[in-house]
């Protein structure tokens, strides 16, 4: 028998998008407490960037702590969520950086590996980043 996923449904998409727009915020307050909640705590969280990558929730915390972004301005140009059945979902956004000849995309993938695990970020239903990827190219590159 072949059963079929349900994606996107508007209940879960909403809570991812309100998830992933408290993710984004607090990477420009700098909120240090945030960031770490809303990263799955485990050794299998993966974080990569051009320049550096952290393997395990405890190395993606080390990073937020030592990150400094101020006066950096990240305008998202584009963003698709998708979600696939109740607990999984990505999202995948564009975005330039302000007085940067930069654009950036970054893929999150999130889970919902359930707020007993992690009682400081239940706001979010659950919904943790397990897997980030970001990257940057030159503006003068895209299309």
């Amino acid at each position: 028998m072949i059963s079929f996923m349900n994606i996107n449904l508007p209940h879960v998409l909403a809570e991812v998008s309100a998830a992933f727009s408290a993710y984004e915020r607090a990477l420009a307050d700098n909120d240090t407490f945030l960031l770490n909640a809303l990263v799955w705590e485990s050794p299998q969280t993966v974080r990569y960037r051009l320049d550096d990558m952290q393997h395990g929730s405890e190395k993606v915390r080390e990073f937020h702590a030592s990150r400094h972004s101020a006066g950096t301005r990240i305008i998202a140009t584009c963003t698709t969520i998708t979600t696939f059945g109740f607990d999984y979902a990505t999202v995948n956004m564009e975005f330039v950086i302000d007085h940067a000849e930069l654009h950036g995309r970054k893929t999150a993938v999130w889970a919902r590996v359930g707020p007993d695990s992690q009682p400081e970020a239940g706001l979010h239903r659950g919904w943790r980043i397990v897997a980030l990827h970001e990257s940057a190219i030159s503006r003068r590159e895209t299309p």
